[in-house]
């Protein structure tokens, strides 16, 4: 059996002036110099960037396209619903289909049904 024991320390009081330093958000792994402006621009990307995709996110592209689709002109409307339906074939991920194999009979021959 697991035993887990929380231990509690007491808070602690920092000076409001005192300057606390974290990791480093960016690492340059190149031999390029990052000017300060560029360095900030990559630092706030940290804060703004892309999530994991939900589960129906080609649904909702699906419907956004739709929607865009809508506003054009009467006679263009099928020809980008087939360009975006292709493109969305491309996307989803497919399922491999199970290998086909077909069932046997028993063929064995019973020796007493011979006799």
């Amino acid at each position: 059996m697991l035993c887990y024991r929380l231990v509690c320390t007491p808070p602690t009081v920092r000076n409001p002036n005192e300057l606390v330093t974290f990791y480093p958000r960016v690492v340059n792994n190149t031999n390029i110099p990052f000017t300060r402006s560029k360095t900030t621009l990559l630092q706030k990307a940290l804060k703004y960037n892309l999530h994991a995709k939900s589960k129906n996110w080609i649904q909702n592209l699906a419907l956004e396209a739709e929607t865009a689709i809508s506003l054009l002109p009467t006679n263009e409307r099928e020809v980008y619903r087939k360009l975006v339906a292709d493109c969305i074939d491309t996307l989803t991920p497919k399922k491999p289909h199970p290998q086909y194999t077909p069932r046997r009979k028993n063929n064995k021959i019973n020796p007493e049904q011979t006799e």
